[in-house]
Order: C-alpha cells, then sequence, then structure tokens
C-alpha cells in the first residue's frame, strides 16, 4: 500500500470514517443551488429551442394560402418523412397463407401469415363480413398492449366493421402479440413492456439511418397490400385505424400512403408543444430525426393527406393532451377549407381516459361508413363480445422467431450495416483526413475548433478530504448550459492531468479510495465535470437499460446527437484543463478517461482534437458500434447513438483519428 493510503486511512479512522473511506458528514459536492439546477438543466434548455422552432414552422404553415403552396409544402414534407425513416425496401412476394377459419355470426376471422420483407413474417385477423361483393377494408393498428392483435379493444374495432360491412385487418406490430423481436430462454418476450423492445430496437436503426417507425410503417403498407388483394376486398375503399400507438402508426401511414382514402387515428394526435409541455417524448417510433428542427409537427401528419377524409378521435383526459388535439384540428381544417373540403376532417371527444372508449369506436366506424359505404346512418354503441386469445394466434409457438429461417428486426439492422461497412472502407480508403473529420462534425453537429471558444469558469468552493482537496467549479460556454465541474488537487501535482468523463457524471468513480483517488495518489490532478444532461443538469437518474431517453429524444427531435453536444463539452473541460494557469503556447498534457458510454464522448472529443489529449483510456464502452446491432438488449447505449453515423464511420475509425497508440480499452 502506498504511504498517502496509509497515511489516508490513519487520519479516517481518526475522523471517525468508515472503513470504506465515507465520511459519516456527507459532503456537498453540488455546484447548483436547487433552482439554478431548474434552470440549468439541459432539458428545459432543448425545450425553449424546440419552442422556438415550432413558432418557425408555425409562421410557415401561415403561409399556406393557396392549392400550390399547400401541394409544394406536402411535397416537401413527404420526402424528408420518408427519407429520416430510411426509404423503404422493394416490395417482395408476401407468401401469405391462412392458417384457421373461425366462423362467425354474420362474419369470419381468418388467421392469415405472410411476409412484409423475405422470412420477416407478420401475424393478422382479418374480419370478413358475409357479402357476394368486395366490401371496403380497413387496416388495425394495434396500441402498445402485450397481445397485440388479441387484445380486447383491437378485437372490438375488427368485430365493429365486420358487422357493419367492412373488412378489418388487425396485424401484430414489431414487439408485440406474436412478433416479439426479443424471447427469452422460454421462447417467451424477454421484456413486460412492449415500449422497452421498441427503444432497443432504435438503437440498431437509428446508428444504420433507420428508425423503428420505419419497420412498423413498412408493414402497415404491406397490411394495405395484403388487405386490397383480397378478392372480397375493394381495393379503392380503403380506411386505417388504431389507437394510442396504433395512433402513431395510423397518422404516419395515412400521411405517406395515397391508397388510404379515410383515416382515423385515435388517442394520439395533439401538438408537439403540448406534449413537450406535459409528459415530454415518448417512445422510439413516436420521434422522427430533425422533425420539429425541420418543421414536421403533429397537425402535418393531417395536412400531409389534405383533402383526403380524417377523423381525430380523443378523449377528454388522455394524457397526449386533448388542448392540442383542438388546436392540431382546427389547422388542419383551415387547410382543408383552403383546399374546398372542410367537412372531410372532424374531431370526436369522448369523455374518458387513454383508450378507445364506445362512444369513440361507434364514431369511427360511422366515419368510415360515411366515406367508404355512402352511408350516413347514426352507429349506435354496440357491446361486442370477443374471443380468447389464443384463438386467435396463428404460429404454433406462439411467436414468429420460432419459424424456420425468420429474420428478426435486429437482423435486418446488421444485414444492413454489413453493406454500410463496405461502403464506409471505400470511403476511408479515398477520403482525406481532414475531409472524414469534417463529416463527422457535421454529422453529430460539432463545430470547427476554431469556432469553440475556451471556456469561462468559477471557483465556488472546497471541499478537504484526507491527503488532498476538492475544488468545485463553473465551466461556462456559449451553449447556455453550465458544466459543474470538480477538481481532485493532490498536495504537490504533477504538471500532467487527467480530465475524467463518466456516464454519472462528475460524481462517477470521485468517491473515496474509488479510481479517481489512484490517479491522484499518483500524483496527478483529475478534473471531472457534469456534461450536458448528467449529474445537475439531468431530469432523472440515467436508466441502466434505456439511459436518459426522454433527454435523447428531445435532442433527436431538434436534429441534436446528445453525443455532439456533450463532445462540444468534453473539448472545453479539456481545454480548461490544459490551459489552466498556463500560456496559450504552451499548455500541459491531457490524459482523458471515459467510462461507459462517455467513453464514445472521449473517443470523438480526441478525434476531432487530437492535440489536445496526450493518452485516451476507455472504460466499459464499445470498441465498435457494429458489434452493438447484433444485441438484442443493448444496456445503456441509446443516448450515445447518432443517427446515420454507420453510414459515415464505426467507434475504430475514430481510433485511427485519434491515434491508434494513444487509445487504450479497458474492458
Amino acid at each position: 500500500m502506498k504511504r498517502t493510503k496509509l497515511a489516508r486511512l490513519a487520519v479516517t479512522f481518526l475522523l471517525g470514517i468508515t472503513l470504506f473511506g465515507r465520511e459519516s458528514i456527507a459532503e456537498d459536492l453540488n455546484c447548483l443551488s436547487e433552482s439554478e439546477r431548474v434552470a440549468a438543466g439541459l432539458y428545459a434548455h432543448l425545450q425553449q429551442e424546440a419552442y422556438a422552432a415550432l413558432d418557425r414552422r408555425m409562421a410557415a404553415y401561415e403561409q399556406l394560402k393557396t392549392p400550390e403552396q399547400i401541394r409544394a409544402y406536402q411535397r416537401k414534407l413527404r420526402e424528408f418523412f420518408v427519407k429520416q425513416l430510411g426509404g423503404f425496401p422493394d416490395r417482395t412476394p408476401l407468401n401469405s397463407r391462412t392458417v384457421r377459419t373461425i366462423p362467425r355470426d354474420g362474419y369470419r376471422i381468418e388467421n392469415v401469415i405472410f411476409e412484409s420483407r423475405p422470412q420477416h413474417h407478420v401475424t393478422a385477423n382479418l374480419y370478413l363480413p358475409d357479402s357476394k361483393s368486395p366490401v371496403p377494408g380497413i387496416v388495425v393498428s394495434s396500441g402498445h398492449s402485450r397481445t397485440g392483435k388479441t387484445a380486447d379493444y383491437n378485437q372490438r374495432f375488427g368485430i365493429m366493421m365486420a358487422q357493419h360491412g367492412m373488412a378489418a385487418l388487425c396485424f401484430d406490430p414489431i414487439g408485440q402479440g406474436e412478433r416479439s423481436q426479443i424471447l427469452n430462454a422460454d421462447g417467451q418476450p424477454e421484456f413486460k413492456g412492449t415500449t422497452t423492445e421498441h427503444f432497443l430496437i432504435g438503437v440498431g436503426s437509428i446508428l444504420v439511418g433507420r428508425n423503428t417507425a420505419g419497420y412498423r410503417v413498412w408493414d402497415a403498407m404491406r397490411s394495405i397490400d395484403y388487405l386490397a388483394g383480397r378478392p372480397e376486398v375493394d381495393a379503392q375503399r380503403i380506411g386505417f385505424t388504431g389507437c394510442s400507438g396504433g395512433g402513431t402508426l395510423t397518422s404516419y401511414v395515412m400521411a405517406l400512403d395515397d391508397r388510404v382514402t379515410c383515416a382515423a387515428p385515435a388517442c394520439y394526435l395533439t401538438t408537439f408543444r403540448r406534449l413537450i409541455e406535459t409528459i415530454g417524448p415518448q417512445d422510439a417510433e413516436q420521434n422522427i430525426y430533425g422533425q420539429i428542427a425541420f418543421g414536421l409537427d403533429h397537425p402535418d401528419y393531417v395536412v400531409l393527406r389534405a383533402p383526403r377524409p380524417t377523423l381525430i378521435s380523443s378523449t377528454s383526459n388522455d394524457f397526449f393532451n386533448i388542448h392540442g388535439s383542438w388546436d392540431n384540428y382546427r389547422q388542419a381544417k383551415r387547410i382543408y377549407a383552403r383546399l374546398g373540403f372542410p367537412e372531410r376532417v372532424d374531431l370526436v371527444e369522448v369523455e374518458g381516459k387513454h383508450g378507445v372508449q364506445p362512444q369513440n369506436l361507434a364514431t369511427i366506424a360511422h366515419w368510415m361508413k360515411r366515406w367508404l359505404l355512402d352511408s350516413d346512418k347514426p352507429v349506435a354503441i354496440a357491446k361486442l363480445d370477443t374471443l380468447p386469445s389464443a384463438d386467435l394466434l396463428c404460429t404454433t409457438s406462439g411467436q414468429v422467431l420460432g419459424l424456420p429461417g425468420e429474420r428478426s428486426v435486429f437482423d435486418l439492422n446488421v444485414e444492413h450495416e454489413a453493406k454500410l461497412a463496405k461502403q464506409r472502407k471505400v470511403l476511408w480508403d479515398k477520403t482525406p483526413p481532414n475531409e472524414l473529420v469534417a463529416k463527422i462534425r457535421t454529422l453529430i453537429g460539432v463545430r470547427p475548433n476554431s469556432e469553440l471558444k475556451p471556456p469561462k469558469w468559477k471557483d465556488l468552493g472546497r471541499i478537504r478530504r484526507a491527503n488532498y482537496h476538492i475544488d468545485k467549479l463553473m465551466l461556462s460556454t456559449d451553449s447556455g448550459v453550465p458544466l459543474p465541474a470538480l477538481t481532485f488537487h493532490p498536495p504537490t501535482p504533477m504538471d500532467d492531468a487527467y480530465l475524467y468523463l463518466h456516464d454519472e457524471g462528475k460524481l462517477g468513480d470521485a468517491a473515496a479510495n474509488g479510481p479517481i483517488e489512484s490517479l491522484i495518489d499518483d500524483g496527478y490532478a483529475v478534473v471531472t465535470v457534469d456534461l450536458r444532461g448528467q449529474g445537475e443538469t439531468s431530469v432523472s437518474k440515467r436508466d441502466a437499460l434505456l439511459s436518459d431517453w426522454k433527454t435523447y429524444y428531445l435532442a433527436y427531435l431538434l436534429g441534436k446527437p446528445l453525443v455532439g453536444l456533450r463532445v462540444e463539452d468534453a473539448l472545453a473541460a479539456g481545454d480548461f484543463v490544459a490551459y489552466y494557469q498556463k500560456k496559450r503556447t504552451a499548455p500541459r498534457k491531457v490524459h482523458l478517461v471515459g467510462v461507459g458510454q462517455a467513453g464514445i464522448v472521449a473517443l470523438h472529443a480526441a478525434a476531432l482534437n487530437p492535440e489536445l489529449f496526450a493518452s485516451v483510456t476507455l472504460r466499459k464502452t464499445p470498441r465498435a458500434w457494429a458489434a452493438v446491432l447484433k444485441q438484442q438488449a443493448a444496456a445503456g447505449q441509446l443516448d450515445s447513438t447518432v443517427h446515420g453515423a454507420l453510414e459515415v464511420y464505426d467507434l475504430p475509425d475514430l481510433v485511427r483519428l485519434a491515434g491508434k497508440d494513444k487509445v487504450r480499452f479497458e474492458d
């Protein structure tokens, strides 16, 4: 044991401190007061950026006065929307089959299965009314229910449509029903919450420039293909509806697929302003990269399909804010009126919480009959008897992953990455390093080094520990979000110093007798920092599985990778360490440590400014994003992903830019 540690243990014993070096009186290592933390939080800062972007979008909306301007607006937003989803694949054979038929009173139910992509199966229930002539067909998208298509409310959708002379296809989205993409050893869904799967699917999808929503939208479009291809269905009379997550998908598909004659999204549509003011961004498929910055708001999902018939179905006490729903409706109504068809958009508000209330369902059926059957007779609330879920299953095992050769979304992302890897190799073999650095900077939103000003700093007090002290600091940059920091000072520090980045911010590994103290024992000063959204600038404790997904997705909606924001912070902190009490012509050597996902921030910082750091040590940090794609439960990876990164670079490319001799991984 080193002499410094022996001395510390002696002092610790005399002061009545535990054997583990933790003081009986808690240290206050905070740099901000409670009120300052609220104002300084990254999430609050991003909220203000979002409101400003939404104001700009509203100003653009107000300029839509003529049909020509509206059409140009629709084309612009639709092209952006498809691009951000990652585009769509070629249509391939559905290879559909019916595995069971269930006779019912006045209709029948077929349990069907088809391929939306080769060896990627969709399970569905088709409700067909007894009819001698083709009938309208309605696709029903399930909300976030583990049972998917067999959930009671989804069955009621199908039964109600069939009883009123319309076919209905209710399908399982990925991560739900028989289409769980992550199974445990018993062949059952690994996670109870379906949105957890969607978040984890999002990790790899984002890295390859796709989105969880892209897979869901394509499955929905192929469901339309299947429904329209049935001889019992009139392909010219197609409707689409669904509640909650199904309302999200309805909103997307009705905006992107012109075959949807009539649509009724339920319990979803509001406005982003109201959403951000209340519950905040939701799960992976409900956030399209850069859409708020670009000007694609919830009302635009309706505006994009104008003037085709659209009903917004809402409930008064939904967590998707009802005031936003009415604002959405008013914006759509004005556009429909300018096109000459104000009667083709409507809103129904029913008392109740989130979900399809009986009157919502009756109104949706009435809306579909009005526009698809040319019948405006009222539809009464009805009591509908549902079947046991087991009767409506399409696979023997209850999960499509049990089918021979089935490809999950994870498999599809890995296959796509293999193609991107070949493209990356060509890019890196032919492109000068300075141009590659510029591409990376653009992708993650980090400014050139020449535009990054040295941070200002403020001394906020000192904490004494045995044999060394800790200075509390505040670093300030032009980001508007302060960077609380700690400097750990040995009695006689060496000239070289460390910048220590951790997923838990400045307190990560900072406890007495921890890893940072080992560096102090060796005579080094160590600076730790709360990068934006960490520690005192975070809204909540980082989730071990999904990380800080709310902050991540608010930044994502603004087209700002969280990694990029934090890289600028790391570069500012590195500048402080290098030049504190030093001339700009003679910086000290800075050794950079990154632990966990903060290691990805550290690696980017070193790659973009290799002269600033003498060495880079990465602990518990992924060595390659391509390997992350192969993990079904990529724990804690979400907030360090960059949309479309693997189209340009992977982590080993950053090692090359930083200098292979400088970078060391410690697993």
